[in-house]
């Protein structure tokens, strides 16, 4: 039998990825799992962020079912106490020697964008690579959407095919996002560096339902669909329109286009479990904030379907008897998970040089 598509075996570490909301995290102790790693995330007394490994050293009872003293963290098996950095510094019955290999590992963590994102790899490369950059996260003449997370029960890389793929919308979102075009005009492929883009121009025609009452020209417009995934997995969707004839990949950026980019950002939980998270942000319609509220509303619905046919998927190709095909429209995801597959071997053998 033909084997799973590239790229489902194992994980890039070296990368940042997101945990959640910022304001899912507080005093509390909070578990996730991330790349199938058991971590408990809390915030010190300063509300700096921090990320430990979910297990005490002794007998692997889970921080996480322990208490915060200050900026401590107290197991609540026998009170071993670890600071932000996983360093064990109390052990109620050996007070004068804590044991020296009574500590934890500690992952880099950070605020930005309204997520905190959690560092899974070497940690002495993570003050080195930057968080993903978002332009005009601050201009007040663009508008953004609430925040999102959901869970979907498939792989990761299901789901970064399905946002490499402009033609799906066609049969998986009739009332948002399709439109004319979207079943067969041809796509165009970029490589950059660190990701693969997917797009097309759609000329001359009635924009999908999700976006007509947003723009300020019509009844036909000049549509275009930008699909970029980057590495290890976030994805940015923008939905350029223009007024008929503005528009086209020969021309420069018309000057009355509307812009809304989705970034959406893949945290894997596991080989079958992803936490899935987005915002949408608009060069319109800025103060709008009933409009930002309904286009979050229709993004869940439409993730929401995505996620009914990626589950689906998931189980299909898991229990599947014989081998699958890929398409035309596969094309960029293909190439995207070659990269991944690419990273992931390449992580390794610098980690074996490391340790030999």
């Amino acid at each position: 039998m033909r084997p799973d598509l590239a790229g489902s075996e194992g994980y890039i570490r070296n990368t940042w990825y997101v945990a959640g909301l910022s304001e899912d995290f507080g005093r509390d102790l909070t578990p996730v799992i991330m790349l199938e790693d058991e971590i408990v995330i809390y915030r010190d007394t300063q509300g700096k962020p921090a990320a430990l490994e979910d297990a005490c050293p002794h007998r692997k009872l889970p921080l996480s079912r322990g208490t915060i003293e200050g900026d401590y963290v107290v197991c609540g098996y026998h009170g071993l106490t670890f600071d932000c950095s996983g360093e064990c510094v109390i052990a109620p019955t050996q007070l004068d020697n804590p044991p020296r290999r009574a500590a934890v590992r500690s992952y880099p963590a950070i605020d930005r964008w309204g997520f905190l994102w959690v560092w899974m790899g070497d940690a002495s490369l993570a003050a080195d690579t930057p968080i993903i950059d978002i332009p005009n996260f601050d201009n007040s003449d663009w508008g953004k959407t609430p925040r999102g997370g959901m869970a979907m029960d498939c792989h990761y890389l299901y789901i970064v095919d399905n946002l490499l793929d402009p033609s799906h919308v066609a049969w998986v979102h009739l009332t948002s996002f399709a439109g004319a075009g979207t079943d067969n005009r041809p796509l165009e492929i970029e490589e950059l560096d660190d990701g693969v883009i997917v797009g097309r121009w759609i000329a001359d025609e009635v924009p999908p339902p999700y976006y007509q009452d947003m723009l300020p020209f019509g009844p036909k417009v000049d549509r275009k669909q930008h699909y970029e995934c980057r590495l290890p997995s976030t994805a940015i969707n923008m939905s350029v329109y223009t007024p008929t004839g503005e528009g086209g990949a020969d021309k420069p950026l018309s000057q009355n286009a509307f812009i809304n980019i989705s970034y959406n950002f893949i945290t894997p939980v596991d080989a079958c479990t992803t936490k899935y998270f987005w915002f949408q942000h608009r060069n319109m319609h800025s103060n709008d904030d009933a409009l930002s509220e309904r286009m979050f509303e229709g993004a869940k619905m439409a993730f929401q379907e995505d996620k009914d046919v990626l589950e689906f998927v998931q189980k299909g190709m898991a229990k599947r008897k014989g081998g699958y095909l890929n398409l035309g429209l596969d094309a960029g995801a293909v190439r995207f998970r070659n990269r991944v597959a690419k990273a992931i071997t390449a992580e390794s053998a610098t980690k074996q040089l490391g340790d030999a």
